[in-house]
């Protein structure tokens, strides 16, 4: 038999000893899976989904607005209304004279203003004369002076659909002695609230 170097006897018994003795090794983790490539930009993302918005919401005062003024409006108009003097006219004439304009003036454009957010809201101009005439006569000249009466507040602003006239001739007089005081006073106009539909 053949001798076996030392050297190559001792090499393999460490080696056989070496493997003999070591432990046994857990697995390692498995390294990550290699990072995707980024997509090439030749496909366009999906476009988000519209946002729908509800419908924009109007401020409180651009909602639907009464037509017809509240009690304290009405009240304002009332307290306006008394404060525009009746306007007067000189006997058979229908043409308004300066302290009638001044009447007439006086308030108006405060009044214009609360008017024309209130477009159902109407007014009477009632056209008066003096007792001497005949009925039909003075009908006719009272609706002339309230006719008067009604162009000047539409040249103040007030809208001509919110302004009605209406004649009594010599009918409700203020006055009823016969003289040209009492008359004078009788030959006017005066403007008044509708009352409202119940």
């Amino acid at each position: 038999m053949k001798k076996v170097p030392v050297g190559l006897m001792l090499a393999a018994a460490a080696l056989l000893l070496a493997t003999a003795c070591s432990k046994k090794k857990t697995a390692a983790a498995p390294p990550p899976p290699p990072q995707a490539a980024p997509q090439a930009a030749a496909r366009p993302a999906p476009a988000p989904a519209p946002v729908r918005r509800a419908p924009e919401q109007r401020p409180a005062e651009a909602a639907v607005r009464p037509r017809m003024p509240n009690a304290a409006t009405r009240a304002r108009i009332d307290e306006l209304l008394a404060r525009i003097e009746d306007a007067y006219f000189d006997y058979n004439k229908s043409t308004l004279r300066t302290d009638a304009m001044t009447a007439l003036q006086a308030d108006s454009t405060e009044l214009r203003d609360i008017l024309k957010d209130y477009p159902d809201y109407k007014l009477t101009i009632e056209g008066y004369c003096d007792e001497r005439g005949s009925a039909e006569y003075n009908i006719a000249l009272g609706n002339k002076r309230a006719s008067a009466a009604k162009d000047y507040l539409v040249q103040v602003g007030i809208p001509s659909a919110q302004l009605n006239v209406v004649s009594y001739g010599k009918e409700r007089p203020v006055c009823t002695d016969h003289d040209e005081a009492c008359w004078q006073k009788n030959r006017r106009i005066h403007i008044v609230a509708v009352a409202e539909a119940r």
